[in-house]
């Protein structure tokens, strides 16, 4: 009879048996936290806000950026931030963050967009290429007080709404149903799974029931034509836009000063040659990060032109570059290399957990986002060369897309109803982020049922927007008096 060989025994140790993991709180828990937090700070706290004589100077703290930035640019910077109280707004991110840090806080925390303003919403291509609305900036975003996205976003109706030239009564009315489609948004995902808030989204369909019942048939066209249009802005939409092609092979447009390729500002020169190889440096860097097969889709292009791009408002003078690459037929896709630096935020909120400025837009992007571009990436660039001088110094970026499906609103052109119902859909959006990387169930019962908080936020929206009028037109002196270069491009 043949005997059986034991299975030789393991040298291994027996696994230990996992740590239990954490309690969650209770749903009343949760509640009861938000309760709390309403005794401690009364939602008709939210109403503060007083210009006190040891307010930082909004100028100052401008100019404090511009250390940073390509100085040939600055005066773009100005230009843009001059040309009215709402572009003001736009790149006033920092002197309102300061202007924030003093105010309550109900001690409940999200990821930040940090920059939620009207502006930085609109249209863009999901992978699956269906049209979504979401958050499209992400240059400021860092945890902190979910407030304060929300009083960026009321302020900036209000004061948008001034420049369109609407009644107090309308201005109200406006910024009052935003806060509050933020309120019942918040209470609304206070009762989903988290699976079911991460899954939630506004594609064009949730749009049109969001805005049906309450816009006019010419609004409902208006939508319509909007999302059309987002269509067009694609990589062959950007490539007729942008480039023509030149021995068979396209590059880029110069349109100085917002649009100059590497050529234009340095070709043929030391400089030229070293900013060339930089950039190429960073696109190999760039494309160790992005997961196997997104880099596989990335290899099927090679890189044939770069250029210097002027972007946004706050933005100008961080270094953008957009590259132009292409498949063997010529078939282009654009990417768009964008400075990060440190959140304007993280001086009042604390210190982003991530060193790099490029991976903490990426992952705030990721967070706040229902969907996000398939080549979203960042890269860190040793011993930057930026075109007049170099720096022994790190430089963070991150990649995307330059232009898929994207589109938004034209806010100047907006009439009264148009902007309430864009506020609430924008507001949703936002309530949505925030139900993803915070306490839906807190924020929610804090806010509660009542108007109390709505009715705060609007009276801080239009102490802020009187404050962002004086701030506008201290920086026309300013530019009037010669202490501050500007100039007028769109």
């Amino acid at each position: 009879m043949t005997k059986a060989i034991p299975a030789p025994r393991s040298r291994r140790r027996p696994a230990a048996e996992p740590a239990p993991a954490p309690a969650l709180p209770t749903r009343d828990q949760r509640v009861a936290r938000g309760k709390a937090a309403r005794s401690e700070v009364p939602r008709g706290s939210h109403a503060e806000f007083v210009a006190g004589p040891g307010r930082a100077d909004p100028l100052a703290l401008l100019r404090d950026q511009d250390a940073s930035r390509v100085p040939e640019l600055l005066p773009i910077r100005y230009g843009r931030m001059a040309s009215s109280a709402f572009a003001f707004f736009r790149g006033a991110a920092l002197p309102m963050a300061s202007d924030l840090a003093p105010t309550p806080r109900s001690g409940m925390r999200v990821q930040l967009c940090g920059d939620a303003h009207l502006a930085n919403f609109g249209l863009f291509a999901s992978p699956e290429r269906q049209l979504v609305f979401d958050i499209n900036d992400f240059d400021e975003t860092v945890p902190g007080p979910w407030e304060w996205d929300v009083k960026r976003l009321a302020t900036s109706i209000e004061v948008a709404g001034r420049a369109n030239g609407y009644p107090s009564k309308v201005r109200r009315k406006t910024v009052l149903a935003a806060v509050a489609a933020y309120r019942t948004a918040m209470r609304s995902f206070a009762g989903m799974d988290p699976l079911q808030i991460w899954y939630s989204y506004a594609d064009i369909a949730r749009i049109g029931a969001l805005t049906s019942g309450s816009l006019r048939a010419s609004q409902r066209r208006t939508v319509a034509r909007t999302a059309a249009k987002a269509q067009t802005r694609n990589n062959l939409g950007a490539l007729a836009r942008f480039a023509t092609v030149q021995d068979g092979v396209p590059r880029l447009t110069a349109e100085p000063p917002l649009v100059v390729p590497i050529a234009d500002l340095w070709g043929g020169t030391a400089q030229g040659d070293a900013t060339v190889q930089g950039l190429r440096g960073l696109m190999e860097v760039y494309r160790l990060t992005l997961p196997p097969e997104r880099r596989l889709l990335l290899d099927r292009y090679r890189l044939v032109d770069m250029a210097r791009k002027v972007v946004g408002v706050g933005s100008v003078g961080t270094r953008s570059w957009m590259l132009l690459l292409v498949d063997e037929d010529l078939h282009p896709l654009f990417l768009q290399a964008k400075e990060a630096g440190p959140s304007a935020l993280e001086q009042f909120v604390g210190a982003s957990d991530y060193d790099n400025g490029g991976q903490r837009v990426v992952i705030g992007q990721r967070l706040m986002q229902s969907v996000s571009d398939i080549f979203l990436g960042w890269v860190r660039v040793a011993g930057y060369n930026d075109g007049t001088h170099r720096f022994d110094v790190n430089r963070d970026f991150y990649v995307r897309q330059l232009r898929d499906w994207k589109g938004s609103a034209e806010i100047e052109t907006l009439v009264p109803d148009g902007m309430s119902k864009y506020g609430e859909i924008c507001a949703w959006t936002l309530a949505r982020a925030h139900a993803r990387t915070g306490d839906p169930v807190a924020i929610a019962s804090y806010l509660g049922g009542s108007a109390a908080f709505d009715e705060a936020v609007h009276a801080f929206a239009g102490a802020y927007a009187d404050q962002n009028e004086r701030d506008h037109q201290s920086l026309v002196d300013a530019i009037a008096s010669g202490r501050i270069r500007a100039e007028a491009v769109a």
